[in-house]
C-alpha cells in the first residue's frame, strides 16, 4: 500500500467517521525527528499504530518520497512491542532528507480495517518539517569569504583491517590459550558416548526443500509461506550462531547476530531484506509478485549455504568429541 497526496482527496470526510472510531482503541501517530534540517540533511520520520492484539490493520507504505519535497532514502523498517494485555505497537521507521528549501507539510497517513460495516481507517495528524539554507554570512555584510578548506577524509577498509585482524588473531590466541589450559586440569570423566548434533544447514536445507515442494505461494498462500520461510532461516540463526530469533523481532535478531561478529556485509544486506519483506506482508498486507516471492527463497538458500560449517570442520569437531570420549 504506497500512501501519496492524491490519497486524500474526500480527507474532511474521513476525519468526520474517523471521529466515531475512536472507541476502537486504535491510535496512528506520525512524526519526524525534529522540526527543522538544513537542505540535504536527513532525518528520522516514524510512524507509530498502538491497536488491540486481536484486529488486523493495512499499514501505510511509502516508497519513494512523504511528499514532492521530502524523499525517502531507506526503509520502511517494522518492529513490534507489546504494550500489555492484548495490545500491541507497531513502529514503522524512515529515514528522508529534502533538496527545497521551506515549509513541508505532511498529510496524515491512516491504518485501514476491514470488518463486516466497512472500511475503518484511522488518521494521525499532519507533520511539517521546516527545511532551511545555510547561511554563509551575515544579511547585512558585504564580508568575501576564502574557499572552505577540505574535509578530513573518513577511515578506509584499508587503514582499519590490519588492526582488525591484529586483534582478532590475538583473540584467537588468548581463547586457544584459555582453552589449552582448561583442557589440562580437566579431571578423569566416566566415559561418555558422544552426541553427534545433525549440522544446522543441514536442517535448514531439508525445511526450505519441503517448503518449496508445498508451492504455498502458489496457491496464494503467501502470508504462510513467509511465516515458514522466516522460521526455517530464525531456526537456522538459533542452531548457527546461538541466536534466539524465534524470540526476537528483526531489528533485535539482526543487531544479536553482529554482536556474535557476523559484519555488515552483502549476506547479511540478504537477510535483513528477506526478513523485512516477509514483515512487510505479515504486517502491512504488502502483496510480493512472484518474482519477488523467489528471490526471497533464493536469497535464504544462499544465506545458509554460505555460512554452513565446512564438511572438514564438522568432521575435526566430531573427531574431537569422539577423542574427547575414549580420554575421559
Amino acid at each position: 500500500m504506497i500512501i501519496r497526496k492524491a490519497a486524500y482527496p474526500v480527507f474532511f470526510f474521513f476525519l468526520l467517521f474517523h471521529a466515531g472510531l475512536r472507541g476502537q482503541d486504535v491510535n496512528v501517530t506520525a512524526a519526524f525527528d525534529s522540526t527543522r534540517i538544513l537542505i540535504g540533511d536527513q532525518i528520522g520520520f516514524t510512524i507509530n499504530i498502538e491497536q488491540p492484539a486481536g484486529i488486523s490493520l493495512a499499514l501505510p507504505v511509502f516508497r519513494d518520497s512523504l511528499t514532492g519535497k521530502i524523499e525517502v532514502i531507506a526503509g520502511p523498517d517494522f518492529d513490534t512491542i507489546s504494550l500489555g494485555t492484548e495490545k500491541i505497537r507497531i513502529t514503522e521507521k524512515y529515514l528522508v532528507t529534502s533538496f527545497d528549501s521551506g515549509y513541508h507539510r505532511v498529510d496524515p497517513v491512516y491504518a485501514e480495517h476491514a470488518g463486516a460495516e466497512g472500511i475503518k481507517r484511522y488518521y494521525s495528524d499532519y507533520s511539517f518539517l521546516e527545511v532551511a539554507r545555510t547561511a554563509l554570512t551575515p544579511p547585512d555584510s558585504a564580508e568575501i569569504f576564502d574557499i572552505a578548506g577540505p574535509y578530513k577524509a573518513p577511515l578506509t577498509a584499508g587503514e582499519v583491517m590490519p588492526w582488525a585482524l591484529l586483534a582478532l588473531v590475538a583473540g584467537l590466541l588468548v581463547w586457544l590459550i584459555i582453552k589449552l589450559a582448561r583442557s589440562l586440569k580437566k579431571e578423569k570423566k566416566e566415559e561418555v558416548k558422544p552426541v553427534v548434533k545433525e549440522p544446522a544447514h543441514v536442517i535448514a536445507f531439508r525445511e526450505l526443500e519441503l517448503l518449496r515442494d508445498e508451492q504455498l505461494w502458489q496457491k496464494g498462500e503467501t502470508k504462510r509461506y513467509y511465516t515458514r520461510l522466516t522460521e526455517i532461516i530464525r531456526q537456522y540463526l538459533e542452531n548457527r550462531y546461538g541466536v534466539n530469533s524465534l524470540e526476537l523481532t528483526t531489528s533485535e535478531t539482526l543487531e544479536a547476530l553482529l554482536k556474535t561478529g557476523f559484519k555488515k556485509n552483502e549476506l547479511y544486506k540478504r537477510l535483513r531484506s528477506v526478513l523485512n519483506q516477509a514483515d512487510l506482508v505479515k504486517f502491512a498486507k504488502y502483496k510480493p509478485d512472484p518474482v519477488e516471492n523467489d528471490t526471497a527463497f533464493n536469497e535464504s538458500w544462499e544465506f545458509v549455504d554460505a555460512t554452513r560449517i565446512m564438511h572438514q570442520e564438522l568432521s575435526e569437531a566430531n573427531d574431537n568429541i569422539n577423542e574427547g570420549g575414549k580420554k575421559a
